[in-house]
């Protein structure tokens, strides 16, 4: 979500629209992700009205939120099953990350009035990297080198799979929110992808 953090003025409108920037008070533009933030200069017109959301943006978190679900249900097995370290870092770094994009993706779409999918709904990101329930039970099952191997199989091919999702939100989503989170899925997940692959070329 972007913020614009400014002092108050008496001359606030109430408008919709962007507004232009007065003289009394600095402007803070938050600048893109890593980028650092720019006072903005005087006169000029800040922030478009936001888009309203389309059909993409809800398809979008509807089917991440059981997506990321299951990368976070695969991670659940690392402790037990291995002591890889790369391994056990990747699945704490997919807890980290993707537990707060499903509650950031929940609290949308109950913003729109829609109940999130609850937590065993896989429909909506079918075909999209999930694993079967054959796969997962194989993967329960599975300790040591092994588990790390197929782990790491499945979850590169999960990861793959987010790409695509975030590819198609961003082509033809519109809410700035779910732009901005499918942004970091595709590219938080560009880099593991890279990094799961040369630990499972290390294992062979």
């Amino acid at each position: 979500m972007t913020f614009l953090v400014a002092g108050c003025s008496p001359e606030f409108s109430g408008s919709s629209g962007p507004s232009p920037v007065g003289t009394d008070a600095p402007v803070i533009v938050p600048g893109s992700p890593g980028a650092p933030a720019r006072t903005a200069s005087p006169g000029e017109r800040i922030g478009q009205a936001p888009a309203a959301a389309v059909a993409a943006d809800v398809r979008f978190a509807e089917g991440m939120i059981p997506h990321h679900r299951q990368a976070l249900e695969m991670a659940s097995l690392v402790q037990a099953r291995t002591t890889t370290r790369t391994v056990r870092s990747f699945a704490r770094r997919i807890a980290a990350t993707q537990t707060p994009e499903i509650r950031a993706m929940a609290g949308w779409l109950r913003e729109l009035g829609r109940t999130p999918p609850d937590t065993h709904t896989h429909a909506d990101a079918a075909g999209y990297g999930m694993a079967t329930q054959k796969e997962l039970n194989a993967l329960r099952a599975a300790r040591g080198t092994a588990f790390d191997r197929l782990f790491l199989q499945l979850m590169t091919r999960h990861h793959e799979g987010a790409l695509r999702m975030a590819d198609e939100q961003l082509a033809s989503g519109a809410d700035q929110r779910m732009r901005l989170l499918a942004k970091d899925v595709y590219s938080g997940q560009s880099i593991e992808i890279a990094r799961m692959r040369k630990a499972l070329e290390a294992l062979r």
